[in-house]
């Protein structure tokens, strides 16, 4: 895409970061970039046992097929939680329910 210049050409990186901030557009975005952190973030490890991931208002749904599994992260979710908001780049994760 080009603006009015014939030579002013605007970079990918702007379109797409001003396309994702579209109002509409924003909460699933953010859903994607949080399911891509907790994959990233945890491994394929955890991501195996994982059955559904739900983010709404600042709190993280994860549905896991292993209690022990489940028992197991259920002491680290601060360490967990600090961990996915430093890959997001902000503070949007505020709570991680296990289920």
């Amino acid at each position: 895409m080009r603006n009015n210049k014939k030579n002013d050409f605007l970079s990918m990186s702007d379109l797409l970061s001003d396309f994702k901030s579209q109002s509409k557009l924003q909460k699933g975005f953010v859903k994607v970039d949080v399911e891509g952190a907790w994959n990233t973030i945890m491994g394929p490890g955890v991501t195996n046992y994982t059955t559904q991931l739900k983010f709404t208002a600042g709190t993280l749904f994860v549905n896991l097929s292993s209690s022990v599994l489940r028992q197991e992260l259920m002491y680290g979710r601060t360490m967990i939680i600090k961990n996915l908001n430093e890959h997001l780049g902000k503070d949007m994760i505020e709570k991680i329910v296990l289920r």
